[in-house]
């Protein structure tokens, strides 16, 4: 089994990539960042996503493990004070992974050219300094014309960040479902929008036209800067991320510890 590690560059987490490599030495696994078997990621969320992009084009044939090493994330299932069970689980565990479904873009250029991308959280349409007009299409059939900041676009693990803070729902990674979210929407006598998070199908697709030259595409965070498109087509990739699984990788837990913390049953 090759392993590679992907970390940030924190005091605190160098310590941990250490000891993770003295411990993959002792067991006698591999340790390849080229094509790894596995990619275990050191830091936080952010650290996976750009763990992902850095191997999207082996996700197939990828895993993942997220360790944290300060606040609890969504990708992230390991604490640093557990890294030796992690290991142990690792080499006596039969390989099995959980599947999160990936947002597949299309960026169509005036002149047809296609550029494909894919995200695991979400992709934003925006513009900087002026207000978004563009058309939504639902399978090709118009929907609205949106005027605002912008329009989200988020995986079901992407619910629980960018579209969550626009008052989108949070949606169990399991419905493979695309949703919407609209960025301070114009809404008047003259424009009118939906107004209300969207829930998309994973057999349809979201086509957002602007009406305007010049746009910020985001995917995962990162800004491209676009010019002369014609049209950006959304729907759920044929592509999935996987997870190694040890028993223990629950979305809903990860939810709760995130946003509610410690409950108490009150029977």
């Amino acid at each position: 089994m090759k392993i590679a590690i992907a970390h940030n560059n924190y005091p605190e987490t160098l310590k941990v990539v250490a000891h993770i490599k003295q411990l993959l030495e002792e067991r006698d696994f591999v340790y390849d960042e080229k094509y790894p078997d596995i990619v275990i990621t050191v830091g936080g969320d952010g650290t996976l996503i750009n763990a992902f992009h850095r191997y999207i084009n082996q996700i197939d044939s990828i895993r993942f493990i997220g360790v944290h090493t300060g606040h609890l994330g969504f990708y992230t299932d390991w604490r640093s004070c557990d890294v030796e069970k992690m290991i142990d689980a690792l080499a006596s565990s039969q390989a099995e992974s959980v599947k999160y479904p990936l947002l597949d873009i299309i960026l169509i250029t005036e002149s047809g050219e296609k550029e494909h991308y894919l995200a695991l959280n979400e992709s934003a349409v925006k513009r900087v300094s002026h207000t978004l007009e563009a058309n939504v299409y639902i399978d090709d059939e118009l929907f609205e014309n949106f005027r605002g900041d912008g329009l989200c676009i988020s995986t079901p693990t992407g619910s629980t960040a960018y579209g969550k803070s626009l008052g989108g729902a949070v949606i169990a990674p399991g419905l493979k479902a695309l949703q919407m979210t609209e960025i301070a929407s114009i809404n008047n006598q003259v424009f009118r929008t939906l107004s209300s998070p969207m829930v998309i199908a994973p057999d349809q697709q979201v086509m957002i036209v602007p009406n305007s030259d010049h746009f910020v595409l985001t995917i995962d965070g990162e800004r491209l800067n676009v010019r002369n498109a014609k049209k950006i087509v959304y729907q759920i990739s044929k592509k999935s991320i996987q997870f190694d699984r040890f028993g223990h990788h629950h979305f809903w837990s990860r939810v709760k510890d995130a946003f509610i913390g410690e409950t108490h049953d009150a029977f």
